[in-house]
């Protein structure tokens, strides 16, 4: 019995994603069938929704700006053997950030406010995953843990810091002061009428300098070289005179500051203020686009689109059939996550055991079978 190889670069980035995404769609399309509608109809209002036209193109592109930052968390921490669950709360409060220097600079210029929004938002972001680095770093808390049990701290800290602290007098909604317009990030259509009224805004310049930064981080310095060391073999990489414990806190930190930037999209940029919730499980798809994307910034890029297209495209979707309830849409999108995601290694043996098959030693072996001469 042959012992399994691992799948060409091609076949492991395009030819896997793409099986499990039909899949996903096989699937998506039977629930469609099963309340009488039309899947290829469906199919057709989702791609039209979410890439054909500026609106449409604007709001796919405003959700893939928040699942980049998410999606390049994952990765950078994935890259040293980390699992950071945990982007949700570290998005969720590094919006606190933002939003303290949005409010107290807004009177001044939005080139003023951006850097130091950026700054805050990943410094404020990076400290809430550096905490659970440093918790498995010195004291053996499982990071996967000690994340998930953070995003539930965020989430009641916000509570309490937008009901008690930032809430407004004149204001009975729990959600900080408005910051005032020249403070707020430019959106794309003041620039490109194209877009049209949708929110996507210069945030998404930021999203691509993140995804060419981590690109560099992670293959073209000693600091990533010794990341994908402690990732690979963290016995070898103690044994290299890596500490261990350094790498994983400052890992965290950095995975945590581009989660905690997905705050600007949103609070400088769309809601210009802070509100309950904004994250909106972004920190959760960013699991599955950098399961999909293979923690690669290119494949990281590609499926923050397929996720926002499927986010825009199901809103189109529920309001040009309205027999597709909300509920039934967010059920399409599990699938998606589910398939491409949490389920991507499904088809990963059979496929390695196909291109064995194939390969020029089975072959030769093959061959070496079959002109064999039989024993007298």
């Amino acid at each position: 019995m042959s012992a399994r190889r691992p799948l060409p670069r091609w076949a492991d980035i395009a030819l896997l994603p793409a099986i499990n995404l039909l899949l996903a769609f096989l699937v998506s399309g039977l629930v469609v069938l099963l309340v009488g509608q039309n899947p290829l109809h469906a199919i057709q209002v989702i791609i039209y929704g979410a890439f054909g036209y500026g609106d449409g193109l604007g709001y796919t592109l405003y959700y893939a700006t928040n699942f980049i930052f998410t999606g390049l968390a994952v990765a950078v921490a994935a890259h040293a053997g980390l699992f950071n669950i945990g982007g949700d709360g570290q998005a969720y409060v590094a919006g606190l950030g933002a939003i303290i220097v949005a409010l107290a600079l807004d009177q001044t210029h939005w080139l003023l406010v951006l850097p130091l929004a950026v700054m805050a938002s990943a410094a404020f972001g990076g400290f809430w995953a550096f905490v659970p680095g440093w918790l498995q770093a010195k004291r053996g808390s499982h990071v996967v843990i000690t994340t998930i049990m953070f995003n539930f701290i965020a989430s009641a800290l916000m509570v309490y810091l937008l009901n008690r602290v930032l809430k407004t007098r004149t204001n009975m909604a729990p959600e900080s002061d408005t910051i005032e317009v020249a403070g707020r990030l430019p959106q794309l259509r003041q620039f490109i009428s194209f877009f049209g009224y949708s929110p996507v805004n210069l945030s998404i310049v930021i999203a691509v300098l993140a995804l060419i930064g981590v690109y560099i981080l992670i293959w073209h310095t000693k600091f990533g070289y010794a990341m994908r060391v402690l990732g690979a073999n963290p016995t070898a990489s103690r044994y290299a005179g890596i500490s261990n414990s350094r790498m994983i806190m400052i890992t965290m930190a950095i995975s945590g500051a581009l989660a905690g930037m997905m705050a600007i999209n949103e609070v400088l940029g769309v809601q210009n203020r802070l509100v309950l919730d904004f994250v909106a499980g972004a920190g959760f798809v960013g699991i599955a686009v950098a399961l999909m994307g293979r923690n690669h910034p290119v494949g990281i890029a590609l499926a923050a689109i397929l996720f926002g297209a499927l986010y825009q495209g199901g809103q189109e979707l529920q309001f040009v059939i309205p027999g597709i309830t909300r509920e039934m849409i967010v059920v399409i999108q599990a699938l998606v996550i589910l398939f491409t995601g949490a389920m991507e290694g499904l088809f990963r043996p059979s496929l390695e055991r196909a291109f064995m098959l194939f390969s020029p030693e089975q072959k030769a072996q093959a061959i070496a079978v079959s002109t064999a001469k039989p024993e007298a």
